[in-house]
């Protein structure tokens, strides 16, 4: 197995993905930290498989001093990020109050004017500010401090929310291993906790947390960053799961694995409505099996020593107009 090949390529696909999530909606999310956090994420994992630190460093291509250096150093500013434009903007807008369209553009020339005007139009869904006027006389301006901290309060908590939670129904922790892990202040984590533990979704024993349920429903916008976040991970760990077992090929009879399969149609293909609908049809026999489990499971109570946990992941992607596009052109 060429296993460079695959790491190469899986670190493509995954920028590719990163460059998407960071750009989408006209946000444009700080990227500063991205390559040290991956240095920083990868030396921590190689070293929890047991390689040890002198080993690690070569793999990195590094002498132990400087390996060990450059792990002490990223480890103390883990939490330090730059602004978005979002928060660009916001502070702009404090410093100055209402301002004019045309100044605001100027003030953020360097930016691209679509993203400018994308996070104009989210912070004004929001309800963070207000805008009067049309055209080159519009003027922006904060709505009250009491309105603007209430939206961002309530999206920051639950969105921060929705990552604990998944994360502590993957795997049990404690506050302080958690706080490190999601690279977050203890205080924000332990209000978190708190709110998780008022409504049920998060339980703690003898100072270990965990959670038995996550779920976010068809069509929610609360949790989906969770949502994204635990689809990538089970794929990921699928993944990690047969490379541990040393089994490097597929089986008929196999419990941990994967398959990806393309159809090629077109509009008026006898087949093209039965290969859209496979994933509302998937969707909707796993969620009936699972609620049919679910119901089972609180009737019958399965002991934690017992319990044998299998997580299926499925997904679809639909290209059309550029399937047969070269790469640079799209």
């Amino acid at each position: 197995m060429d296993v460079k090949l695959l790491i190469d390529g899986i670190m493509r696909q995954t920028t590719v993905l990163i460059a998407q999530l960071s750009t989408g909606a006209g946000i444009r999310a700080p990227l500063s930290h991205v390559a040290d956090q991956v240095f920083l994420d990868l030396a921590s994992e190689i070293e929890a498989q047991g390689v040890t630190r002198k080993v690690a460093a070569d793999m990195f291509g590094l002498a132990l001093r400087s390996y060990q250096k450059k792990v002490q150093r990223l480890t103390e500013s883990a939490s330090v990020r730059d602004r978005t434009l979002w928060e660009a903007v916001l502070d702009f807008l404090t410093a100055n109050g209402s301002v004019p369209r045309e100044r605001l553009f100027e003030r953020f020339r360097a930016d691209a004017a679509e993203d400018v005007a994308a996070v104009l139009n989210d912070l004004v869904a929001e309800g963070i500010i207000y805008t009067t006027g049309r055209g080159q006389s519009t003027v922006y301006g904060l709505s009250t401090e009491a309105d603007r901290q209430r939206v961002l309060q309530s999206d920051r908590e639950e969105s921060l929310d929705a990552m604990i939670w998944i994360t502590l129904y993957r795997k049990a922790s404690t506050l302080r291993a958690l706080s490190s892990s999601l690279v977050l202040e203890p205080a924000r984590v332990e209000a978190a906790i708190a709110r998780l533990r008022a409504d049920g979704r998060v339980r703690e024993t003898e100072g270990v947390l965990s959670a038995e349920t996550f779920l976010v429903p068809v069509g929610s916008t609360k949790g989906w960053e969770a949502a994204v976040f635990d689809h990538f991970s089970a794929a990921s760990r699928a993944i990690a799961a047969k490379v541990r077992r040393g089994k490097l090929r597929s089986a008929a009879d196999d419990e941990v694995g994967g398959a990806t399969l393309t159809f090629e149609v077109r509009g008026g293909h006898p087949f093209e409505q039965e290969v859209r609908r496979l994933l509302s049809k998937v969707r909707a026999d796993v969620n009936d099996l699972w609620s049919r489990v679910d119901r089972y499971n609180e009737t019958c109570p399965i002991p934690e020593d017992e319990q044998v946990r299998v997580t299926f992941y499925f997904g679809q992607m639909v290209e059309e107009g550029e399937v047969n596009r070269p790469e640079e052109e799209r």
